[in-house]
C-alpha cells in the first residue's frame, strides 16, 4: 500500500490560495465560493463525485477558465488574470487527465518539451536525471516514439514531462483514470516520492481512499461548493466521507 506522508515535509508557506471564487461557462455556474489554500510541501487532493467541478477548479486555477467572482493567488500574487501561458511561466504545470503526450515524438523529446520555458541548462540536467531516477522504465525507452508506450508508461512520461518545468506547485488531474489496479498503486507510490523530493502537489481524483493515503489534507467538492476540508486522516474517519466516496460506513 502508498506509505502515509510525511509530515516534515511541509513548510507552511502557501503556495496556492483560492479565495470565493466563483466560475461560469456562460449562464451555468459551475463554482461557488470556492475558497482553499496549499501550503508549500504539501500533498492536498480535491475530491468529489463526477461534475462536482474538479477539472473546472484546475482549469480556473491555470487560467482555462476566467473566474467570474474571486481571487487567485500564487506565493501571494494574484494570477486569476493572466493567460495560461504566463501562469505556467510563473511555475505552475499540470499533469492532465489522459496524459496529451505528443505520440509521434519520443520520450525524450516530450521531455525536453517540458523544460521549453527554462534556461537554466544544468538546472535543466539534473531534473532529467532525477526524472530518469524516478522513472527508471523511462530511460529505457527514450528513444522509443511515446505514443507505443503502455498505459503506466504514458502516465509515468506525463509526470515526467510535468517535473521537468521544475514547477513551484504540480497540478494532477486524475492520475489512476484508466490504468489497472496495480499500476494505480504504483503511480501513487511515485506521487508520493515525487513529493518527498520537495515538489507540492495539488490532486485532482476520484479514487478518493488512495489519494488520502498520500496526501496530507484534503477538500471534497460536491455541485460546485467545498464541503468538507480536513486532514487526510480527518477525512479518511469521517463518517459522512466513508458514505458518500470511501465504499460505505463500516
Amino acid at each position: 500500500m502508498s506509505q502515509a506522508p510525511t509530515e516534515q515535509t511541509t513548510t507552511g508557506t502557501t503556495v496556492l490560495e483560492m479565495r470565493d471564487v466563483d466560475t461560469s461557462y456562460g449562464p451555468v455556474e459551475v463554482l461557488r465560493n470556492v475558497t482553499l489554500d496549499i501550503n508549500r510541501g504539501e500533498i492536498v487532493c480535491l475530491l468529489g463525485p463526477n461534475a462536482a467541478g474538479k477539472s473546472t477548479t484546475l482549469k480556473t486555477i491555470l487560467g482555462l477558465v476566467k473566474p467570474k467572482k474571486g481571487e487567485i493567488l500564487l506565493e501571494g500574487k494574484r494570477i486569476d488574470g493572466l493567460n495560461t501561458t504566463a501562469v505556467v511561466g510563473k511555475g505552475l504545470t499540470m499533469v492532465p487527465e489522459g496524459r496529451r503526450l505528443f505520440g509521434r515524438m519520443s520520450v525524450r523529446e516530450n521531455l525536453d518539451i517540458g523544460a521549453n520555458l527554462r534556461s537554466d541548462k544544468a538546472g535543466v540536467q539534473e531534473d532529467f536525471e532525477r526524472v530518469l531516477s524516478l522513472f527508471p522504465r523511462l530511460k529505457e525507452r527514450l528513444a522509443q516514439k511515446a505514443g507505443t508506450l503502455s498505459g503506466g508508461e504514458q502516465q509515468m512520461l506525463a509526470m515526467g514531462r510535468a517535473l521537468m518545468a521544475k514547477p513551484k506547485l504540480l497540478l494532477m488531474d486524475e492520475p489512476s483514470m484508466g490504468l489497472a489496479p496495480i499500476l494505480v498503486e504504483q503511480v501513487f507510490e511515485l506521487i508520493g516520492e515525487i513529493n518527498k523530493q520537495g515538489t507540492t502537489i495539488f490532486l485532482v481524483e476520484q479514487n478518493a481512499t488512495m489519494a488520502l493515503e498520500i496526501a496530507h489534507r484534503g477538500y471534497v467538492l460536491q455541485t460546485g461548493e467545498i464541503v468538507l476540508a480536513d486532514s487526510a486522516k480527518g477525512l479518511l474517519e469521517n463518517p459522512e466521507m466513508k458514505e458518500a466516496y470511501l465504499g460505505g460506513a463500516g
